[in-house]
């Protein structure tokens, strides 16, 4: 989500000045003859995979097991991109921007504890990333960790968990911790869109009874957790979710300032 194999975010460059230099170029490599602007690159597709958390939590520590399971073929790589386009009516400047392995492996795993480092922010990240891009904006979706409602249990990325006392009083559920994060493409800085979705966000918030697109069968938790890259209707449903909560909160990024 190794290092890239969890990374299934990318950066998506947006608005009218990539689609300019696009039609202008038709997509050429070569910098115009007229102004130091470089095109913009034809869009590839860098398929980086991803993993799948499957966690269980007991009464105590001791009963708490955590695995990352390789997801290769679920095509998560895929959606935020077709999310994107849907929320802005498919708009064509928008264009996927492809990355090495390992780019983002600072982000995620920080070695400065103390001091943070500024080339493992995001931003610094991206400007690495699309040196030769030129757009205005970037649009970056990333996975983060949250701790389970009411508890000190960590949600890793994208997963399920199980939870409860040996097999009874168990249940299970299906979780999705993507961030979406628009960065100026002259700065570099972040643009805070904090209340962009404030109503969305608030009405989630109030909801009385469980989203049921969480909602996990026990029998549909992967016991074992490797068994959960075979299984179809986890990834169905996986893929439906991460769809979901992109559809909840891209509108407020890509509307105009």
């Amino acid at each position: 989500m190794g290092p890239d194999p969890n990374i299934w975010g990318s950066c998506r460059p947006w608005q009218t000045s990539c689609q300019e230099t696009r039609r202008q170029t038709k997509c050429s490599h070569e910098a115009r003859s007229s102004g130091g602007d470089r095109p913009l690159p034809p869009g590839r597709h860098f398929s980086d995979g991803g993993r799948f958390s499957v966690e269980k939590f007991g009464l105590t520590v001791f009963e708490t097991e955590f695995n990352e399971i390789p997801i290769d073929d679920w095509s998560l790589d895929d959606i935020p991109l077709a999310r994107v386009r849907a929320a802005s009516g498919a708009d064509p400047s928008i264009r996927k921007i492809s990355y090495p392995k390992g780019a983002f492996e600072p982000f995620y795993n920080p070695k400065s504890r103390l001091f943070p480092d500024p080339s493992e922010r995001l931003p610094a990240i991206v400007r690495n990333i699309t040196a030769n891009a030129n757009c205005d904006q970037y649009l970056v979706v990333t996975r983060y960790k949250t701790e389970l409602q009411g508890s000190s249990l960590v949600l890793d990325g994208i997963g399920a968990y199980s939870r409860g006392l040996g097999s009874f009083a168990r249940h299970s559920h299906l979780f999705a911790n993507v961030a979406v994060n628009l960065i100026d493409g002259r700065s570099y800085e972040p643009i805070n869109r904090h209340f962009a979705n404030f109503g969305s966000n608030l009405a989630e918030s109030m909801r009385l009874a469980e989203d049921p697109i969480t909602k996990l069968d026990n029998l549909q938790f992967p016991d074992p957790p490797a068994a959960a890259a075979g299984n179809a209707t986890l990834r169905e449903r996986t893929r439906a979710l991460v769809a979901a909560r992109l559809d909840r909160t891209l509108p407020g990024y890509l509307k105009p300032d």
